[in-house]
This record gives structure tokens, sequence and C-alpha cells, in this order.
């Protein structure tokens, strides 16, 4: 039975992911804003997304742009977990997922790692 929570218990679900990120990594994240949202838009299928410019994109001229969006979805998670451990760890594989895009790091990359 997928689990009920909070948009709060949820949110800080994500918050507890994004702390788990090591300080080493987390201060290398660059101009990048992490949000909750309810889902992806009609006919995705996926748990987050992420909206930028990666960093190893950005050339010398980078500058006066909005910040890189990494979107974390509230329902495809709360569909595929039954209790707040799971939710928990399945929004860590996501945030890493995104984080990793933001670095640079691609899909099949991510698969060998097992983060996909």
């Amino acid at each position: 039975m997928p689990i009920q929570v909070s948009d709060e218990v949820f949110d800080e679900c994500v918050n507890r992911a994004l702390d788990s990120i090591p300080d080493e990594l987390a201060g290398l994240i660059d101009n990048c804003v992490v949000l909750v949202a309810d889902a992806p838009s009609a006919g995705e299928d996926v748990f987050g997304c992420y909206d930028g410019i990666p960093l190893t994109e950005r050339g010398a001229d980078y500058g006066g742009v909005l910040p890189d969006r990494i979107l974390i979805f509230r329902e495809p998670h709360k569909s595929v977990c039954e209790t707040e451990d799971d939710l928990v760890a399945e929004i860590h594989t996501t945030v890493v997922h995104e984080i990793a895009h933001h670095f640079g790091i691609d899909d099949a990359a991510l698969e060998e790692l097992g983060y996909q």
C-alpha cells in the first residue's frame, strides 16, 4: 500500500536527503536550487528532474542566469514506498541522481553506479 504522508513530512525527508550529502560535495554545488513538486508533467514517469547547465558545460562566459533547478516529485515517490524509511531511501537516491546531473554525470554512468 502506498505511503500516505503530509507535504511537510515529505519535504522533511527531502531535507534529510540533502543534509546527508557530504559537505565537500555540497560545497561544490553552484547556482542550483532544489524544489519539491507534486508530480512530473503528464506522460513523464520520473521521480526527479534536473533542469540547468551542468558544471561541466559552463564556460568562462557563464553568468547572469537563473539557478539550475532540481525537482523532486512527491507522488511518484509516495506511490512506490510503503514506509517512511523506504521513502527516505528512495528520495535520497533521487537527490543523488539529480545532483549528479548537475555535476555532468549522465544516466549511463549513474546506472553503472547503481543510481538508475
